[in-house]
């Protein structure tokens, strides 16, 4: 087969830029230039936890305002300082314009939608993002089309997903023109562990997995570098499309950045959809396949039937949609869990219409059911995150999801050979590895910044000023003391001579005490 016949160099997957670890920016500086009459900002940009994993890059305010004008189709309002044309060279105006820079880089890295996305990746990191990521996804399409010549690319579907390195086209069968399908191609993340071999024969297996919550793959192929999936295109789009009441088609950022009317959905369906999608985790979970990449756009909507996507991802190497919010917490450390806490992210999406401001979360909002508020504190709570999640066979007997009738006649199907088997539970066994790897060191950091951050206080600067001072007065206490031993010794000595005779020579004269300790 012609598809990607030289596999590109793995370096996005080895620099990092493919890992999911979040970016953090700080304005570390700023320099002027007279002529051009602009200033530029010297911002230090870092991965994760790490320092040597950081960069510097220089940005002027203008590409402070190119970036904010690209993110309008979000519908954000973004908080960019106001543009100045008169006295912007003023020092008490750059150092203002300075805080109000890295406010505005603050919001873009914390927001969850913003951080993901490739206009904000390719200001923070031009070295490793200056790449056009449809353009290389096309020209391994066409190389797969050379041996299959009876598809079609009628458009790409720009955006569309939230990963930079996964594109999606929209297809058609050249004997069926009016049917439409889409691909989907991704190369490898961080997490790929299964040989070549392997990873080409579970991608090849993925059309015979029938179930009538798996949204059935129509194709699949793979090489050592990549992978490229064929499904029907479905006019309702997903789950969080049905939340967002969004058009499939619309890039990411437009369908969920801002959404017009914030509106969750009916109690029943809710129940529903909870339980089809709990069915299909806990048949996967049964099978040994790790998935670990739930979220709402990962759920298509076939008429009142919830489907689960992308089940390649994990074969992928890919990482996690919320994997910067699950990887916070040690007690989350397998796939498993990784899918019960994410379950509990897309219920509050469902049941809300938002996702969380943060999580844990401390308290809920009313919710339909009270059944449905146990749920997320099963899943999404301060104790949850601390203590661990619940099983789905836990979860499918509580009350929101117990009492749900399923009604299917379709038998679920998805045989995997035993070697298979093997490669996928070693596999598994290294993600999580990987895994909880990452959340001690996030839990070291945070604990070396909190020590840090106390030692530094005010609170804690007083305290030490008034234990130097107690230790001063004390030390000058004891210095007191001890003139006066001496002087009284002194005293003494003098008092005895003139009362007793002479020493003989032969009796030396024993050493006085406060000679004695002065070493002391």
């Amino acid at each position: 087969m012609a598809f990607m016949e030289k596999p590109p160099a793995r370096k996005e997957v080895l620099s990092g830029t493919n890992t999911g670890l979040p970016l953090t920016a700080a304005i570390e500086d700023e320099s002027q230039s007279l002529q051009c009459s602009h200033t530029e900002y010297i911002i230090r940009v870092q991965r994760g936890i790490s320092v040597e994993n950081s960069w510097q890059i220089v940005r002027r305010y203008s590409d402070f305002d190119l970036l904010n004008n690209s993110l309008q189709i979000a519908g954000l309002s973004l908080p960019l300082p106001p543009k100045k044309l008169i006295g912007n060279m003023d020092r008490e105006f750059i150092a203002e314009r300075q805080k109000g820079l890295q406010n505005y880089l603050n919001v873009i890295t914390t927001n969850h939608i913003l951080s993901n996305c490739e206009l904000v990746k390719k200001f923070l990191d031009p070295n490793n993002y200056s790449a056009n990521y449809t353009e290389i996804a096309l020209q391994q399409v066409s190389m797969f089309f050379r041996s299959e010549p009876k598809w079609e690319v009628v458009e790409p579907l720009k955006d569309i997903g939230w990963r930079i390195r996964k594109k999606y086209f929209l297809m058609k069968i050249k004997n069926q023109p009016k049917e439409r399908l889409v691909l989907s191609w991704a190369d490898l993340g961080p997490d790929k562990y299964l040989s070549d071999k392997d990873f080409q024969c579970l991608i090849k297996l993925l059309p015979s997995c029938l179930h009538p919550y798996i949204y059935r793959v129509t194709f699949a192929t793979a090489n050592e570098s990549s992978a490229l999936l064929i499904r029907m295109f479905n006019e309702k789009g997903t789950l969080k499309d049905l939340i967002y009441k969004a058009k499939p088609k619309d890039p990411f950022l437009k369908k969920y950045g801002n959404p017009k009317k914030i509106q969750g959905l009916e109690l029943q369906q809710i129940k529903t959809y909870g339980r089809q999608i709990l069915e299909v985790l806990k048949f996967l979970h049964d099978k040994g396949f790790p998935y670990g990449h739930l979220h709402a756009s990962n759920v298509m909507l076939d008429g009142d039937t919830c489907r689960l996507l992308d089940l390649e991802n994990s074969l992928l190497g890919l990482p996690s949609f919320y994997r910067s919010c699950f990887s916070q917490f040690r007690k989350i450390n397998t796939l498993e869990s990784v899918d019960v806490h994410c379950f509990g992210h897309l219920l509050y999406e469902m049941t809300y219409g938002r996702p969380p401001d943060s999580v844990p979360v401390d308290s809920f909002p009313p919710a339909p059911s009270m059944a449905v508020v146990a749920v997320l504190e099963s899943t999404l709570s301060c104790e949850a995150c601390k203590n661990g999640m619940p099983t789905v066979s836990r979860l499918l007997q509580m009350p929101l999801f117990s009492d749900v009738l399923l009604t299917t006649s379709e038998k679920p199907q998805f045989k995997i050979p035993t070697k298979l088997k093997e490669a996928l539970r070693i596999a598994k066994e290294c993600i999580e590895k990987r895994l909880i790897e990452e959340q001690k060191q996030i839990h070291h950091h945070r604990r070396l910044t909190r020590a840090q951050s106390h030692h530094g206080s005010e609170e804690e600067r007083k305290k030490r000023k008034i234990l130097a001072r107690k230790k001063s007065k004390r030390s000058a206490v004891e210095n007191s003391e001890e003139h006066s031993a001496k002087y009284s010794n002194s005293n003494n000595s003098a008092g005895s001579g003139a009362s007793s005779p002479l020493t003989s020579p032969s009796s030396p004269t024993p050493p006085s005490t406060a000679v004695e300790h002065a070493p002391f």
